[in-house]
């Protein structure tokens, strides 16, 4: 009877330690959550992309995150401490931010009163204006309402640059952008008179 109630109890122990282990789900982080940890430092997949591609996918994911943190900084106050650790995140993402830098972006999301935006196409491109080389990105945004009702789709253009910052044996680079939601640079040569 002895071996018959310890296998009993032994089971029992079994059961437990099994349904005490069990992993309760992760609780799904949320887009504040997100938003608060974004900044100009996070990191890129390890899989190997060609240059124009690894490009591409930065600046797409740099254009997308500029416009969720100027939605979340146009739906405050903009004066509380919350206003500005966020406004400071947006500058993070400029080479020289001065206070014309998200003059368009602003009065345009205001304009037509956008809670949300979403990337759908961006292509980068290199455009020749002088002798200079500018990087530049066109893309298309798509703005929602606070019912998440689209408001339209826009094209949109903007200037980056890629600094190179060597780290440990790596050429490694920072991304910032030069100026967000420019108007593309017109053709120096004026339409002349022809007889």
């Amino acid at each position: 009877m002895k071996p018959i109630i310890n296998l009993i109890f032994i089971a029992q122990i079994l059961i437990f330690a099994m349904i005490s282990c069990k992993k309760n789900p992760e609780m799904p982080v949320s887009d504040i959550e997100k938003l608060r940890n974004n900044n100009n430092k996070n990191g890129y997949p390890e899989k190997q992309m060609d240059s124009v591609e690894a490009i591409n996918f930065i600046t797409k994911q740099k254009v997308q995150e500029v416009l969720d943190l100027s939605a979340l900084y146009l739906s405050g106050n903009r004066d509380t401490k919350i206003d500005s650790v966020i406004f400071n995140q947006m500058k993070s993402y400029f080479y020289e931010p001065d206070s014309t830098t998200f003059q368009p972006l602003f009065e345009e999301m205001q304009k037509l009163n956008v809670k949300n935006a979403k990337v759908n196409h961006l292509e980068v491109y290199k455009e020749i204006v002088g002798k200079d080389t500018l990087d530049r990105a066109k893309f298309n945004v798509e703005y929602f309402d606070s019912k998440n009702k689209s408001l339209g789709n826009f094209d949109k253009n903007a200037g980056y640059i890629l600094v190179s910052m060597p780290i440990q044996f790596k050429k490694e680079f920072k991304f910032y952008f030069l100026e967000f939601y420019s108007k593309p640079v017109k053709d120096s040569v004026s339409a002349g008179v022809t007889r």
